[in-house]
Order: C-alpha cells, then structure tokens, then sequence
C-alpha cells in the first residue's frame, strides 16, 4: 500500500532541496502571471517559455493592460512561440474577463473553465500555484511520473485513473508546493528519455523502477549457476577419441567423453580398461552459457594402442583434421592443450 502522506512529503521535501524557485512567474506571484504562464506553457519547455513570458508581461503587466489591446499586438510578442491558438484563446479570454469580470479574474475552478484554451489542470493550476488552493494537476510531467511509479502499461481509461491517482495524492495543505514538485520532479528527473531514476526521491516505491531492478538480478542469478563436468581425453599418437553425442547441449556434434559425475566417468574408464594412472590434468576453467556455466575439469590420458572403432566414434587426426561438427569447447581444449605443451 502506498500512502498518499508518505508520497507527497517526500515529494516536497525534494522540492524543497532541489525544486525551481525562480521562475519568472513565481516571483510576486499573481493570479494572471500564473495564468499567462501556464497558457505559454502548454506543449512548450521552461526555458523556451521565459524570455517570451518576460517581454509578454513588460508589455502587459495586467488584465487591463492585456484586456485593451488587439489580438495582433499580442501575436506580434507571441512570433515565434508556436500553437498560435494559445495567444487568440488568451486574447478572447481577456474580452470576456473584461466584459463579465470587470476586469477582474476570478478564483473559482468552474468560472475559469469556461475560458477558452483552459482545461481541467489548467484551471487547477492556476488556483494551486497562486492561491495554494486545493485542486490537483495533471500535465505531462505528472503522467509521467505516475505512470511509471505505479508501472501503468495499459492504455483504457488511462485519463480516468491518472486523475484518480493524482486526486488520492495530493495533500489538502500542501497543494501548491506539491504540484511544482511533481512538475519539477518529471522535468529534471523523471524524463521522457533517459530518466535519472538514482536521484529520484520515489524509487523505493516506484514499481517500474523496482521492476528493472529485479531483471537486472535475476540475469545475474541466472549466469551464477554452475554445473561442473569432466572431460577424458584418450590420446594415441597425434589422434584424439571422439564421439558423435545425441540428446546433448552439443547435440550431433563430435567431442570427447564427457561426465557430470565422476563416479560415472571412472566406472567407464575401468570398462574400457583404461590405464588411469598414466594421465596429465589441465587447469579446470569455465565455460559460459546463457543460463548457466560449466566448470570443466579435463583429463588427459595417452594409450599405447588404439582399436577399430565405429558407430559415429572416430581418431580425430589433429594435423589433418576431418571435416566435421565440433563444438567450440574442443577447439578451446586443444588450444589450452598444445599451449601448455601437455602432449
């Protein structure tokens, strides 16, 4: 269970550390700067916003100022800043407050979303930010944020329990410090593209977070598993002994006798009537799989004289080698065999 006390403290007690105090329209803070700014903000970053926001409010200081001027006035300061639309739903938004409001912009949430170009979190916004009123917000930065806190992948009704989720977070007291947090937080930490998740205040309890974490463990656990084998390998002359496997990792491949117990390896040995003392070891190494590795113990054993052999068993001349399927621990073996001058 995650508890809505323990995630907006945390939260703010970030912000309060690391969060952006001053911005230009968080300095003597106003109901229409938090407006303006949040309208220039839509699908727009912070520090493109700012030197617009600066000269948008030399222009306009007010709602009055803004109120008596034309809609090309407010263009000509908005060239440049993209989504026009903004600019004419700012202009339209100044006559209605003019005619209706007395030039006065009113504080209630459902006054300000029959403005046009505000919505649900914009209204919100502008309420918290100023007057720290209770009213959540949900830009991008906080889908974010809660998306991959509470690792939500599906996308039905994504809207609708985004907003249940943010309306369960946010404190009652606390609205307008907690929602520049969030809106900090997705800009300087959590990212769209490489988000710096070991700075992140939530990781403890993020979901996607924890979720890579236990990936990343569990292909660790998977490569720490060790099986260990033997290898035999009966040398006459310059001919090796090996034997086509079946049912096997090196399925229908050619390589030397191989053992996962060494109760079964001597037992063939003394059926072969194999000369077990006159043998030379190799340092044991490892062989890595995906899923596992193999500690690769091998025995080298010169015989005097060799039978006819046959049923996929062959003499692997190594200075005239036959054109067959090996598998590449035995080139490895033969390697570590000629460098360590055992035979």
């Amino acid at each position: 269970m995650i508890y809505k006390f323990n995630f907006s403290r945390t939260i703010i007690n970030w912000f309060h550390k690391h969060g952006r105090k001053n911005l230009p329209w968080q300095i003597k803070k106003n109901i229409f700067k938090t407006w303006i700014s949040e309208i220039m903000l839509q699908q727009t970053q912070v520090k493109t916003v700012i030197p617009y926001f600066k000269k948008f409010i030399k222009k306009f200081p007010n709602i009055k100022k803004l109120s008596n001027s034309s809609l090309d006035e407010i263009l000509f300061l908005w060239s440049g800043l993209g989504f026009y639309n903004r600019a004419k739903n700012i202009y339209k938004t100044s006559q209605i407050i003019k005619k209706k409001y007395n030039n006065i912009i009113p504080d209630n949430f459902y006054h300000l979303l029959k403005f046009p170009g505000i919505g649900k979190s914009t209204a919100g916004a502008i309420l918290s930010l100023t007057f720290n009123y209770f009213f959540p917000i949900l830009d991008g930065n906080v889908k974010r944020i809660l998306k991959r806190f509470y690792n939500i992948k599906k996308k039905y009704q994504l809207e609708q329990k985004l907003w249940k989720k943010i309306n369960f977070l946010t404190p009652i007291h606390n609205s307008q410090k907690f929602n520049q947090s969030m809106m900090d937080l997705g800009k300087i930490v959590c990212k769209i593209h490489q988000p710096i998740c070991k700075i992140c205040p939530l990781k403890k309890k993020c979901l996607t977070y924890i979720k890579k974490i236990d990936i990343k463990k569990n292909k660790k656990s998977k490569i720490k598993k060790i099986k260990k084998c033997w290898f035999i390998i009966l040398k006459y002359k310059n001919l090796f002994y090996l034997k086509k496997q079946k049912y096997t990792i090196w399925n229908n491949l050619y390589y030397f006798p191989m053992f996962y117990k060494k109760k079964k390896m001597l037992k063939w040995i003394k059926k072969k009537k194999i000369n077990f003392k006159n043998k030379k070891k190799l340092k044991k190494f490892l062989h890595h799989f995906s899923h596992y590795s193999l500690l690769i113990k091998v025995i080298i054993i010169k015989i005097k004289k060799i039978k006819k052999i046959k049923n996929n068993k062959i003499w692997f001349n190594f200075n005239n080698p036959k054109k067959i399927g090996i598998p590449i621990i035995v080139k490895k073996i033969f390697f570590k065999i000629y460098k360590k001058n055992k035979i």
